[in-house]
C-alpha cells in the first residue's frame, strides 16, 4: 500500500455562527463546536483512508475562549499520526469576527478514527509519509498520545 502526504487530507471547513447555534447565556453551544470538529476531522481521516471511518477517542477539549453569534469558525484538520487501522487527526479551531478581523484560538482537539471496509471491519490504511521536521516531531507527540490512550 502506498503511502500518502498529511498535507494531501487536509481539511479546512469555516462555519457562520448564527442565532440558532447559541446557548441560554448567547454564546454559541459548545456542542455545535464539537460536533463541527468530529466533522472536519472525520472528513481529514476519510481522505487519508478513502474508506468510512469512525470516531474511536476525542481527547479533552477545553475551551480557552468563547465563540459568538456572528464569528467566522474555521475548523482545521490535519492527520498526525497513522496505526494499521486508526488515524489520529488534529483539529486547531479559530474564530474570526469578520468586520474586525481579529482572530481568536478556542481550541485544539485530538481524535482517532478507525477506518471500516464495505462490512463494517477495520481496514487498513495507507502509511503517513512524514517529510518536514514539523510532522515527524507531531508523529512523535500523537505516537505518546496514542500510548497513553491505549494503557487506560
Amino acid at each position: 500500500m502506498a503511502g500518502k502526504r498529511g498535507k494531501d487530507s487536509r481539511v479546512t471547513l469555516s462555519q457562520l455562527m448564527l442565532p440558532h447555534h447559541a446557548n441560554p447565556t448567547g454564546n454559541v453551544h459548545g456542542g455545535e463546536v464539537m460536533r463541527l470538529v468530529d466533522e472536519a476531522a472525520a472528513l481529514c481521516a476519510m481522505r487519508h483512508a478513502q474508506h468510512q471511518v469512525v470516531t474511536v477517542a476525542i481527547d479533552s477539549m477545553t475551551f480557552h475562549s468563547p465563540v459568538h453569534v456572528g464569528d467566522l469558525v474555521t475548523f482545521t484538520a490535519n492527520l498526525n499520526w497513522v496505526g494499521r487501522t486508526s488515524m489520529e487527526v488534529e483539529v486547531q479551531v479559530t474564530a474570526e469576527n469578520p468586520l474586525t478581523g481579529e482572530c481568536t484560538h478556542t481550541n485544539t482537539a485530538f481524535l482517532v478514527f478507525v477506518a471500516l471496509d464495505h462490512e463494517g471491519r477495520p481496514t487498513q490504511v495507507p502509511p503517513l509519509i512524514l517529510k518536514t521536521d514539523e510532522e515527524r516531531h507531531r508523529w512523535t507527540k500523537a505516537e505518546a498520545r496514542q500510548q497513553r490512550r491505549l494503557k487506560r
